[in-house]
């Protein structure tokens, strides 16, 4: 049996986020764009030889991006809708991404079931001609480092089609893509390029088994060009799809092994002889160094079938970790030995290769057992967590009253009331602040004072705008969850820890490495400051359970509902004493809701149970005047519409500028019955929407709804904007309401 270790992708934002800085200097006038494009030449080589020196003998290249990568493959192909026809160029590349003045961006939605977002491609009747130039020059500089090790990562044309919106016939389609992707291959064939990854994740997905035609005429047309294909699937297993796709004319095929059923179906269906298995035995997805015991099984099992040639390799691309634990520094030593970034998976992935073909790796196994030992010592379950979650019952997920009986109850409101979903803008100032009192430069009274100066400015402008319900602005806040496990036993933080969720936006997900306990209110130091300078009502703002779940690294030994019910045990506190503190309007953000939904719909059922549960839990214990908010954005809500009403919260605010108000009409298609904040203008553009663009909006939202559901705000949060766009969005944002309820003619109450 040949045995070789191989990567399916890699980090692209820079070790010291060198493409993310040089990205906004970009945008922002700061940068030209031949450095901006030298600065993610250097990033990838830096790279490629990261891989190379760690022994990797199948390098993934071509996933680097200056946005995101399917946005990369709608530009190679000449997917361009016609509104962005007009720009040439790297300026039509970031219209695409981010909008310009009266052209809307695509729109951005959740990559499968990660928290990394893509741009939805658009495709209509007229494709232009693609150019696959930047492509061919990334690989021939790979190869010059590379060599033969180089394997180009293509997105398969089924998946890029599968995640699009197209106007036209798949079939259609398909036969324009075709010839696109053969002259590609034959100019990869001309390289020299011995083999080609062909990435594929639609096929784990639970309407699979409908593509089935779509793959077959695909591949048979793609094997003609005489390179060896790589078909490569991730996230999940291929559940009934598996007989068919093993028959597809390619290579090699690679199967996760770390999420699904994919062992059971090998077992039950065998494996070609003609084929390479591609073993995704490395969690792409998580942060946690591999246990010997559980995975070198695994790969004794996949040895005894009849297989020829095996691939190590991680899950999937390496982009859902950051680059390197050892520059944590500050981490207590018995968790940072059991954590495994992307140099350390790296090495796992050459050390599996190497026990597999049957070297001597005792000493590195004994290492690894010795190291899960000293942590699990270090990181013993908590009896008072334990013992609360043993004592819930029925009504800990219950509020008092139902939503149609408690609502009479709650403040008083204008029709169309006006809010925003809770963070403002991140300026420089802001971020210095945290900077200086870190470094220990400003007292912790200091700091305070100053974001109070920050809160009162944005509390008065807010007052300035004429907004209903006001917000705080979380200028204390680096991140929605960060925030949170920051002031929560069982959170660990990395200092270096970044990974990409789109664009130039990063995050450092937190570490969930033991029980969650709350020991001090979070929040209600600053709504209090808040509320005192307003006799409007501020909203207390909460992170929910899932999402802070969702958007972390947890345990993989213990059930995730377990750690969500940890979380929203916690969170439950925290309500309650924002409601002690005269908290009338208390915001629960939800949005990974969706994310975290299993990619295979028997599957669901389960999942929404326990996470509708933990959402509940964290907010049934609010009395039936206070009015629970939530937030939702980027995802689909159509097929778990009532799964969300089940969440109870009074009302919701969704994204929905960017989705065509698809969003909307399932809300209103579900009957959702509780009240709704339509999403009236995208955040993650720089383009002031005007008053009338608004209003349309609105319009579209009350031939939807019912009057008395519809709120108005933006469709996420302000932190990532300036003041200067922001300003003159939301006030004409209001003037637009303001408009509206005239037209109606109903008064304020």
């Amino acid at each position: 049996m040949r045995i070789q270790s191989a990567t399916l992708g890699y980090p692209r934002i820079g070790k010291n986020r060198e493409v993310k800085k040089a990205l906004e200097a970009f945008w922002s006038g700061n940068c030209e764009s031949e450095a901006l494009l030298q600065i993610v030449r250097e990033t990838e080589e830096s790279n490629w030889k990261t891989q190379l020196e760690a022994g990797i003998e199948r390098i993934g290249v071509g996933d680097t991006t200056l946005y995101d990568h399917v946005l990369d493959w709608s530009f190679r192909l000449g997917l361009i809708p016609k509104r962005f026809q007009q720009y040439n160029g790297l300026e039509r590349y970031f219209a695409m991404a981010r909008g310009k003045e009266g052209v809307p961006a695509l729109e951005i939605t959740k990559w499968f079931d990660t928290n990394y977002h893509y741009l939805v491609p658009e495709i209509a009747s007229e494709i232009l001609p693609a150019d696959f130039s930047d492509f061919l020059e990334r690989i021939s500089r790979a190869q010059t480092i590379l060599g033969k090790r180089v394997t180009p990562i293509l997105l398969g044309a089924c998946t890029l089609l599968r995640l699009s919106k197209v106007e036209l016939n798949i079939e259609q389609v398909i036969s324009q893509l075709i010839p696109l992707y053969i002259n590609l291959l034959t100019k990869l064939k001309n390289l020299g390029v011995e083999e080609v990854q062909i990435h594929e994740p639609a096929l784990v997905l639970g309407d699979a088994h409908s593509w089935k035609e779509h793959f077959q005429t695909l591949y048979s047309s793609l094997s003609s060009v005489g390179i060896p294909l790589h078909l490569v699937t991730y996230f999940d297993d291929l559940g009934e799809t598996y007989p068919w796709v093993m028959e597809l004319p390619v290579t090699a095929i690679s199967l996760d092994f770390t999420r699904g059923r994919n062992l059971e179906l090998l077992k039950a269906y065998g494996f070609p002889e003609n084929k390479r298995l591609g073993v995704g035995i490395v969690d792409a997805r998580n942060i946690w160094q591999i246990r010997p015991e559980k995975v070198i099984p695994i790969l004794s099992e996949i040895g005894n079938f009849n297989i020829t040639s095996l691939d190590i390799q991680p899950s999937a691309s390496l982009q859902f970790v950051p680059y390197d634990s050892a520059r944590e520094k500050h981490l207590p030593e018995q968790l940072r030995n059991v954590l495994s970034f992307a140099e350390q998976k790296l090495k796992e992935v050459v050390f599996l290769a190497q026990t597999v073909k049957g070297e001597n790796t005792e000493i590195e196994q004994k290492s690894l057992s010795s190291n899960w030992n000293k942590f699990e010592q270090f990181s013993p379950a908590n009896q008072s967590v334990q013992e609360r979650l043993k004592s819930l019952k029925s009504g800990d997920f219950q509020r008092s009253l139902s939503y149609g009986l408690r609502l009479d109850s709650q403040i008083t409101l204008p029709l169309f009331p006006t809010t925003t979903i809770g963070s403002f803008p991140q300026t420089p100032e802001v971020r210095q602040l945290r900077v200086r009192y870190k470094r220990g430069e400003l007292s912790q009274e200091e700091y305070q004072a100053a974001i109070d100066v920050q809160i009162a400015e944005s509390i008065k402008l807010q007052e300035e705008l004429e907004l209903d319900v006001l917000v705080h602005g979380e200028f204390e806040r680096t991140d929605m969850v960060e925030f949170f496990g920051q002031q929560l036993s069982g959170f660990a933080f990395t200092e270096n820890g970044w990974v990409q969720s789109y664009g130039s936006r990063y995050v450092r997900p937190p570490i969930i490495y033991g029980d969650v306990i709350r020991t001090l209110p979070m929040t209600v130091r600053e709504f209090k400051v808040a509320q005192s300078l307003t006799e409007k009502p501020v909203k207390g703002m909460l992170t929910a359970p899932v999402t802070i779940l969702n958007w972390s690294y947890p345990r993989t030994d213990i059930a995730r509902s377990e750690q969500a019910f940890q979380i929203a045990l916690a969170l439950r506190d925290e309500v309650a004493d924002l409601e002690a503190a005269g908290a009338k309007v208390i915001q629960v953000d939800e949005p990974a809701l969706r994310e975290g939904l299993p990619l295979k719909p028997q599957r669901w059922s389960e999942y929404l149970s326990w996470a509708t549960d933990a959402f509940r839990l964290a907010t049934a214990v609010a009395q039936p005047q206070t009015q629970i908010h939530t937030h939702m954005c980027y995802c689909e809500f159509g097929d778990i519409i009532k799964d969300i009403e089940r969440l109870d919260a009074d009302v919701i605010s969704i994204e929905n500028s960017r989705s065509s108000n698809q969003t909307l009409r399932e809300i209103t298609e579900g009957g959702y019955s509780h009240q709704v904040g339509n999403g009236v203008y995208d955040i993650h553009s720089p383009v002031v929407p005007t008053t009338e663009q608004i209003l349309q909006q609105l319009q579209t939202g009350i031939a939807n709804l019912p009057l008395k559901q519809i709120w108005v705000n933006p469709d996420c949060g302000l932190k990532t904007r300036r003041w200067a766009e922001v300003v003159p969005a939301l006030k004409n944002m209001v003037e637009a309401t303001k408009i509206l309820r005239s037209k109606v003619n109903v008064t304020e109450k």
